[in-house]
């Protein structure tokens, strides 16, 4: 490649005008192409929004708002979307199949957590002074031991892509439980009634829990079986868990912000 001082190219005619022009706006192109690029790969091939994919489910990402255990929105969660591996989200597509004729359908409450996600949780169990929440989320235990009991961890399943946080509820908002496959009235949300809201840090949150009314235990383990039968695992300690028994980024925690 020829240097510009190379006395051989000393007359030959530089760029006009509208080179330069052109030029400097493919420089700055350049420069802000891999801003951009980053931004439109910021969910890595092999993920999915579960409604691109089953677009009946029902979407309440609480952590995108201010109704769950920080009573803020958490950090990470830019938009109140469900992002999943495709695997998972074709295995609820296949559960939102079966539970449609019976006249139910799900109802998401978190997928995908960035780590980022995760950290934020982290800090606000260091904050003793910050108990706005205790009453509906953690009332019958101290705050610092919310880790020490399993109920949050400093790295979550969810961060591998498949691992659902879940409830059932009536296609017909004025439905009464009546019909149903499920056990019992519904919740003012016209939830099926599972014993205790989702995230409270409780024993009674336990799927299996005893001291519960026999309409709870049948419609736990409605829920249990149903996402079984498509290969779904429940976390024993929250009747809302459910993790992809061959996740396929089973030791991989992704930090991408949910957008």
């Amino acid at each position: 490649m020829k240097k510009p001082s190379d006395p051989r190219h000393a007359n030959e005619p530089g760029p006009g005008p509208l080179a330069q022009a052109t030029g400097a706006c493919l420089a700055a192109a350049a420069l802000l192409a891999p801003a951009a690029a980053q931004e439109a790969r910021h969910m890595p091939g092999g993920f999915v929004h579960l409604t691109d994919i089953a677009q009946t489910v029902r979407l309440d990402i609480r952590y995108h708002g201010s109704n769950n255990f920080l009573g803020r929105p958490v950090q990470g969660y830019d938009a109140p979307t469900c992002i999943l591996s495709r695997q998972a989200a074709q295995r609820l597509l296949a559960v939102q199949r079966e539970l449609h004729p019976q006249g139910l359908t799900l109802k998401v409450f978190d997928c995908y957590r960035p780590q980022q996600a995760v950290n934020d949780f982290v800090a606000w169990s260091r904050d003793p002074e910050d108990q706005r929440t205790k009453p509906d989320f953690y009332p019958d235990l101290p705050k610092e031991a919310l880790f020490d009991k399993g109920y949050l961890a400093a790295r979550s399943s969810h961060s591998r892509g498949s691992t659902v946080d879940l409830t059932l509820a009536a296609l017909q908002p004025e439905a009464d439980g009546a019909g149903l496959p499920t056990r019992g009235p519904l919740t003012a949300e016209g939830e099926v009634d599972m014993g205790t809201p989702f995230d409270l840090f409780d024993p009674r949150s336990n799927t299996e829990h005893a001291d519960l009314p026999g309409h709870v235990r049948h419609n736990r383990s409605f829920l249990k079986g149903l996402m079984a039968r498509h290969g779904f695992r429940n976390l024993p300690e929250e009747w809302w868990h459910y993790t992809l028994e061959n996740e396929p980024y089973p030791d991989t925690y992704f930090n991408f912000p949910v957008r």
